[in-house]
């Protein structure tokens, strides 16, 4: 796959592996990346691809989120000296599950043998970020923002404003149904897309973490899908119902697999709120 332009010097290149979605934003004074990828052999390519491509140098880096594919690979952009900007909660992500999944792969390579983790260094991002902060290192106003918890507790969003384009990391899916990974908040998950699209214009470009780039009638769908997973889990946690029995009985258009996922953490954060009675 090539660099592919999808708005006023924006530019999103799909790697094979995972297939992930890495932006590209040229500035006079140099590219800001959006994601890392999820080794350090996929890192490397990503520089050098950048720098075939545009020439200039990388000024800094961004994680989406803390998922594996989307930053394990931090550590070579920091060896070279560019600043990589992430969500503030992402060093507790990877202490609770990155982190772990890491080590017990390097334990047994086989159980993971698609991943080439061997010479992952787990590295967070140098700048860690609670608010909605602008970067201006490029010469262009790119614009960070934390969003509510959903697909992690850690998801940033990026916008372009010059461009009308908005990077969204896995708060959306195009590839595929969005999946329910390690971190999830599906309860939470479709009211954080809601308010990210308040903010999105219908003419607004939108990259998804997987997948082609969408437009904000796209998200709006896959936000209501959310949503109806999220009523699937409350109403099945209320009427006391087990999940293999409303995992028969649920209409989404999601894998079992996938849903599974969903409801097991769902159902965990339902146990966890303090009741209501006196």
């Amino acid at each position: 796959m090539s660099w592919v332009e999808v708005a006023a010097d924006v530019f999103v290149k799909r790697y094979e592996a995972s297939d992930v979605n890495v932006v590209a934003i040229p500035g006079p004074k140099g590219v800001t990346v959006i994601d890392t990828g999820g080794s350090p052999a996929e890192a490397q390519e990503i520089v050098a691809d950048v720098a075939e491509r545009f020439g200039t140098p990388i000024v800094e880096a961004v994680n989406t989120h803390a998922h594996y594919d989307h930053s394990f690979g931090n550590s070579v952009f920091v060896d070279l000296g560019v600043p990589v900007i992430g969500h503030h909660r992402i060093p507790d992500h990877y202490a609770a599950f990155e982190g772990p999944r890491l080590r017990a792969w390097q334990a047994d390579p086989a159980r993971e043998p698609d991943k080439q983790w061997d010479h992952v260094v787990l590295t967070q991002p140098t700048v860690l970020i609670q608010r909605s902060t602008t970067l201006t290192a490029s010469g262009r106003n790119i614009e960070c923002i934390p969003i509510p918890r959903g697909h992690t507790d850690t998801d940033l969003v990026v916008c372009v404003p010059d461009a009308e384009v908005w990077v969204l990391g896995d708060a959306i899916e195009e590839s595929g149904p969005p999946m329910f990974g390690s971190g999830c908040w599906p309860l939470e998950w479709p009211a954080a897309l809601d308010e990210v699209l308040l903010r999105v214009q219908p003419s607004d470009a939108m990259v998804p973490g997987h997948g082609r780039v969408v437009d904000r009638e796209f998200a709006a769908r896959q936000a209501a899908d959310l949503h109806a997973v999220a009523d699937a889990i409350k109403r099945a946690h209320g009427d006391r119902t087990e999940i293999e029995v409303a995992l028969d009985s649920a209409r989404l258009p999601w894998a079992k697999w996938m849903l599974r996922s969903a409801f097991e953490q769902g159902f965990s954060h339902l146990d966890q709120r303090p009741s209501s009675g006196h």
